[in-house]
């Protein structure tokens, strides 16, 4: 099993790279990092002649097209449509390439924004999406299906998906809109330390709550998932509810949030907080009980997490430079 031929789609990622230095860690010996400068997952021909002349055993998807709030109310159609053909194409093109496993990767946003908190996998599809992310949220939701499908189908697939938290950790994207909310707020908060600015303005009320996974967790947690023997993976799903939740148990506001990152920054100007933008829902925490079932836990809290998502950001800083 540790020679498997691995492919992690989109190791360049944060995602990507945090799966890449997991299975390295725990002594995979066969792993490929597939990239947008090696092959472009939107291209249908392109992901098929790669992935036939590859053989690849298990194949990670953790290549997306993925923003905060501004990018997915800004980009719908690119969100939808690269987001679809990236996981189309992989997930055929591996079925046909001969592929037995793949861990597609999702988000909790394929969640209905009026939902029983915590979240668990069964209210999938039980209610209207949140409209500033539906069409990310549309395209995850199909790639779930997409796996579901082609294991109801063919015998020989064993596809399966997990379904992140809010995530961060090094690598991360720190564009200040196009970003998720820690990375835009570490980026906001060591600039305005850095000019003396006064204060800082923050995205809607602070109110809302999320739940924050740094990233080395979900890799673990991807990593034990793609190699759960079929039978214990099967006592946990369902063929029409196969995916998995992979979160951190417990959330905390927005406002919460700006505070402890701006400790971490070592800003001490004041926060204001922007009526005017879009909160998002109201919260978003998921239910992780089938997880702790196979014996994962998180290992790195929010707190520690921000000083090693600091250090990265300072990391990145210099080198761009």
């Amino acid at each position: 099993m540790k020679d498997a031929k691995i492919l992690v789609a989109g190791y360049l990622g944060m995602v990507g790279q945090s799966i890449y230095r997991e299975l390295k860690k725990q002594g995979f010996s066969n792993v490929h990092g597939g990239s947008r400068e090696e092959v472009d997952f939107t291209n249908q021909q392109e992901v098929f002649n790669y992935l036939t002349k590859s053989r690849f055993d298990q194949i990670y998807i953790a290549a997306a097209k993925v923003g905060g709030i501004h990018a997915n109310n800004t980009f719908p159609a690119d969100f939808i449509y690269q987001n679809l053909m990236i996981e189309a194409n992989l997930i055929h093109g591996g079925y046909l390439a001969g592929t037995e496993k793949i861990l597609f990767l999702g988000s909790s946003c394929i969640y209905p924004r009026e939902v029983g908190q915590p979240m668990q996998e069964s209210s999938l599809l039980s209610g209207h999406l949140e409209q500033t992310n539906e069409p990310y949220a549309i395209a995850k939701i199909a790639g779930i299906k997409l796996c579901e499908s082609y294991n109801r189908q063919y015998k020989d697939c064993d596809y399966r998906s997990v379904m992140p938290a809010n995530l961060y950790g090094p690598g991360d994207n720190y564009h200040l809109e196009n970003s998720h909310v820690i990375p835009a707020l570490i980026r906001k908060f060591h600039e305005a330390k850095v000019n003396n600015d006064k204060d800082v303005k923050v995205w809607g009320t602070g109110l809302s709550r999320r739940e924050f996974l740094y990233v080395d967790d979900l890799a673990r947690a991807c990593v034990l998932i793609m190699n759960l023997e079929l039978q214990n993976y099967h006592e946990l799903v369902k063929p029409m509810r196969s995916h998995i939740n992979v979160g951190f148990g417990d959330d905390l506001t927005i406002k919460d949030l700006a505070y402890k990152i701006a400790s971490t920054v070592g800003f001490e100007g004041a926060i204001e907080f922007d009526l005017t933008r879009p909160d998002g829902p109201k919260q978003k925490l998921l239910d992780i009980t089938l997880l702790k079932q196979i014996g994962w836990l998180p290992t790195i809290g929010i707190s520690e997490g921000l000083k090693l998502a600091y250090k990265d950001f300072l990391a990145s800083e210099n080198l761009r430079k």
